[in-house]
């Protein structure tokens, strides 16, 4: 039997810019090596992962195109406002960003070690960081007359999270500001959600649940009999900012194998 040949990637972003925010590692790197792959020059963005983000940046030029670093804290507006500034002035325009950033509490194992601050943090990272980071480079897309923007959610908000709820909250909030900033940006600037499932990371991988029989648990509850990694979902993400979803506006796309299918 012929060995099968892997499909050519399509340049759906030839000749485009694409910032991805949490790009030093995980699914940010991959959203961000798969735009390049696509033809995109991306701007990697991180907060403390500079050695991933510089990592981040070398696989990009190694297929050819322009990277550029980018880095701030999107829980405080301030930062979000200069680091609009900084991407515009630095790439002169922006046609995709791809919102990837979040706080799922990893190191939370149940409701009950819940704490303030716990909530707090992942409050701040996932709603009013996802909000800052609408509002003002969504109102600089509005200005130069197109863009697509992608905020990645999560299924956590079809099923909920026994085991960190500020987690579902904040996902949920993600939801609204998607179908708030879609209605008022469209049609100049298309916003949608992706959601993906349970991925392996290397910061799953690592945590205490995954390596206690959570992994296997979920595998055989998924239809599609696997956890992929986070390069398997990076396409369909894009495919929110491609030109074939041009007709999708406010939308919630689910990428779990199956997980979250009523019924299944």
């Amino acid at each position: 039997m012929a060995s099968e040949v892997a499909s050519p990637i399509v340049q759906r972003f030839a000749g485009k810019t694409v910032l991805v925010t949490g790009a030093g590692t995980g699914f940010g790197a991959a959203l961000a090596v798969r735009a390049a792959a696509e033809g995109a020059t991306v701007g990697v963005h991180y907060n403390r992962s500079a050695a991933g983000a510089e990592a981040t940046a070398t696989r990009v030029r190694e297929l050819g195109h322009e990277a550029f670093l980018v880095q701030a804290d999107i829980s405080d507006w301030s930062a979000v406002r200069l680091l609009a500034k900084q991407v515009f002035d630095q790439a002169g325009t922006l046609d995709v960003l791809v919102n990837n950033v979040g706080d799922v509490a990893p190191e939370q194992m149940s409701w009950r070690d819940v704490t303030q601050e716990a909530i707090d943090r992942v409050l701040d990272v996932d709603v009013k960081g996802t909000m800052y980071m609408l509002h003002e480079f969504g109102s600089r897309m509005l200005d130069q007359g197109h863009g697509a923007i992608i905020n990645v959610a999560s299924t956590v908000v079809v099923r909920g999270s026994p085991r960190a709820p500020q987690y579902a909250a904040g996902k949920y909030g993600v939801l609204g500001l998607t179908k708030s900033y879609a209605a008022a940006f469209a049609p100049t600037v298309r916003v949608n959600a992706f959601a993906p499932g349970f991925m392996e990371t290397g910061a799953t991988i690592e945590r205490e649940d995954w390596r206690s029989g959570r992994r296997e648990k979920l595998i055989s509850m998924t239809p599609a009999g696997r956890i992929p990694g986070p390069e398997e979902l990076a396409g369909a993400a894009l495919f929110l900012a491609s030109d074939d979803a041009a007709h999708m506006i406010g939308s919630f796309m689910i990428c779990d194998g199956g997980y979250s299918m009523v019924g299944a």
